[in-house]
């Protein structure tokens, strides 16, 4: 009895080490917003590097390559219609594409293009460009794991700031003032 029960103890504080070191403090990529979301080091271009390019059709058809907006502020959001945080913050992303679409461009990358992506557009309102991956190459371009997840590049291509879940108009704007 008493060497299954020191062997029973024996394993739980073994087991309690390699937990205890297998447990990392979460990083942010904001570099702004000490309480961001945390995100993994994989999970996409870095703050700091050169946006990845890429060429998207948009709902009508239109293409736009990144490359082409260099010298403007753009700002890039991963979605899907299905999802309710996208859901949640495209109000707010109209709402502030309306105050600062001369500022700042919004592309806005629908992932999931099965879906009715014109009329969930129609239903929200929404005259900013929405770009179909519909191939999901620029997804995985982006290394994009959760949505929506946003990128804030400056006028020269690089990322300055990247935002994971939804995002207020207030944390829109504070973002883009960064740029």
């Amino acid at each position: 009895m008493f060497k299954r029960v020191t062997a029973s103890l024996t394993f739980l504080v073994l087991l309690a080490i390699g937990i205890s070191y297998g447990i990392k403090e979460p990083e942010t990529e904001n570099k702004s917003d000490a309480a961001a979301i945390p995100v993994s080091l994989d999970q996409g271009p870095e703050v700091g590097s050169k946006a990845p390019d890429f060429e998207l059709p948009t709902l009508d058809g239109q293409m736009i390559r990144l490359s082409d907006l260099k010298g403007k502020k753009i700002m890039v959001n991963f979605w899907t219609t299905w999802c309710p945080p996208c859901k949640a913050e495209m109000p707010d992303m109209q709402k502030f594409y309306t105050e600062e679409g001369n500022q700042i461009k919004i592309l806005a990358v629908n992932i999931d293009t099965d879906y009715d992506v014109a009329g969930f557009v129609k239903e929200m309102k929404i005259n900013f460009p929405i770009l179909l991956d519909n191939d999901e190459k620029v997804m995985k371009q982006y290394r994009i794991l959760t949505i929506p997840t946003t990128f804030f590049i400056d006028e020269s291509g690089t990322i300055q700031n990247k935002f994971i879940g939804a995002m207020s108009i207030d944390k829109m704007r504070e973002l883009t003032q960064e740029l």
